[in-house]
C-alpha cells in the first residue's frame, strides 16, 4: 500500500528535508511539495491524499488553523518546532507530532505508524461485528448486571473484563482499550462503544478517550490520571464530566 503525500512548511529547507526523508521511504510518494498553506488545503479537500506534513507556523493559515478546516479528510504529521502546540494538535487527532530538527528514525517511527493504520482499516475493509454485550445476568430480580463484553481483534473474539478496562482510546477507524495487564485493538468506533459500556461506570471525556471512573487517579485541571497516564479532557466534554464529579464529591 503506497501512502500519497504532501508536505506543506514555509520553509524550503524544511521541505527538503521531508523531500529526502519521504524518498527513502518504499510506502511513501510525495505528490506535491508546497509553501502555499491555501493550495494545500485545496488538495487536501479534493480527497485521495493519505498523509500531510504540516507545519505550524504558516503565514495566511497556521497548521492549526488548517486541520480545524480539513477535518477527517487525511492522516496528518505535524512538523514545527515548537513544542507548546502539541497538546492544542492532539485535540485535533493528529497522528503524530515531530519537533525539528527532525531525525529520520522518528521521521519513520511516525509514517510507519499511519502506513500500519491504514493497512489494518484497509484489510478489516469488512464492517466488524458492533461489541456484544455480555448476556444479562440479574441481581437479586433487580436491573441485569453487564460486567464484560466481546470485542473483535484481528485473529479471534475477545472477551473483556469491564471492571479490568482503565480506559478507550479512539484512533481513526479503530480503538485500543487498555487494560490492567494488555491493550487490545478492535476495528469499531468511539460512539458505538460508548454506546455499549455502561453508564455510571464509564463516560467519554474527549473526542479520543473513554474512562473507567473508578480507575481516575487524580484530576488536575483538565487533565486525568490514569495509571500513569494523562488524559485530556476536551471542552464539549467538560461540563458533563464535572457535574458527574461534583455529584461524588464528600
Amino acid at each position: 500500500m503506497i501512502l500519497k503525500c504532501i508536505a506543506v512548511d514555509d520553509e524550503p529547507l524544511a521541505l527538503d528535508i521531508i523531500e529526502d526523508y519521504v524518498s527513502k521511504v518504499p510506502f511513501l510518494q510525495l505528490v506535491k511539495r508546497t509553501e502555499n498553506a491555501i493550495e494545500a488545503l485545496q488538495l487536501v479537500q479534493a480527497g485521495g491524499i493519505d498523509l500531510v506534513f504540516l507545519d505550524i507556523q504558516m503565514p495566511d493559515l497556521t497548521g492549526i488553523q488548517f486541520l480545524k478546516i480539513a477535518g477527517e479528510k487525511s492522516n496528518f504529521i505535524l512538523t514545527t518546532a515548537y513544542s507548546q502546540y502539541a497538546l492544542e494538535s492532539y485535540d485535533l487527532n493528529v497522528s503524530d507530532y515531530l519537533l525539528k530538527p527532525i531525525a529520520f528514525d522518528r521521521f519513520y517511527k511516525a509514517v510507519e505508524k499511519v502506513h500500519k493504520n491504514l493497512q489494518r482499516s484497509e484489510t478489516t475493509a469488512v464492517a466488524a461485528p458492533e461489541p456484544v454485550p455480555a448476556p444479562a445476568a440479574t441481581n437479586n430480580g433487580n436491573a441485569p448486571v453487564q460486567d464484560f463484553i466481546f470485542v473483535k481483534t484481528e485473529h479471534k473474539i475477545q472477551k473483556i473484563q469491564l471492571d479490568d478496562i482503565l480506559y478507550i482510546e479512539g484512533l481513526k477507524d479503530y480503538i485500543s482499550i487498555f487494560t490492567r495487564t494488555e491493550r487490545v485493538i478492535t476495528l469499531q468506533n468511539m460512539k458505538k462503544m460508548e454506546e455499549t459500556l455502561p453508564k455510571g461506570e464509564f463516560i467519554r471525556v474527549h473526542k479520543s478517550y473513554i474512562i473507567s471512573l473508578d480507575k481516575i487517579e487524580s484530576i488536575e485541571r483538565s487533565r486525568i490520571s490514569i495509571a500513569s497516564k494523562i488524559i485530556p479532557i476536551g471542552d464539549t466534554y467538560r461540563d458533563e464530566f464535572f457535574k458527574l464529579i461534583d455529584g461524588r464529591n464528600i
